[in-house]
C-alpha cells in the first residue's frame, strides 16, 4: 500500500525559511484563490513531517511518493540555492527509510 502527496498542498510553510513561491505569490492575488484558500499552511507537513512518517508507519504504509516544491530549494528559480530546503527533503527521505517506507 503507498500513498503520494504534492507539495503545495501538503507542506505549508509558506515563506518560511528562505523559500520562495512564484506560484504561490499568484494565489494571493484578488480573485486567483478558490474560496480564499492557498497552501500557506497546507496539512503543515514541513513542521509535522516526522510525526506524518509515523502515522505512515502506524497504518502499514510501504511505499510514499512526494513532490519536490522547487522554490523551497531554488527560491529565485535560477542560481543560489536554498540550504534549508535540501536539509528538509534529506531528513524526510531518511525518516521514510528508517521507517522502512520506500521513496518514488
Amino acid at each position: 500500500m503507498g500513498a503520494a502527496t504534492s507539495s503545495y498542498q501538503i507542506e505549508g510553510a509558506f515563506r518560511e525559511d528562505g523559500k520562495g513561491s512564484p506560484s504561490g505569490y499568484l494565489l494571493h492575488e484578488k480573485g486567483q484563490d478558490l474560496e480564499r484558500t492557498t497552501g500557506n499552511i497546507a496539512c503543515d507537513h514541513y513542521k509535522l513531517y516526522a510525526s506524518d512518517i509515523e502515522l505512515m508507519k502506524a497504518i502499514g504504509l510501504q511505499g510514499y511518493r512526494f513532490s519536490i516544491n522547487w522554490p523551497r530549494v531554488i527560491p529565485s528559480g535560477i542560481g543560489e540555492h536554498n540550504a534549508k530546503g535540501f536539509d528538509f527533503y534529506k531528513k524526510l527521505a531518511d525518516l521514510l527509510n528508517n521507517a522502512g517506507i520506500e521513496r518514488g
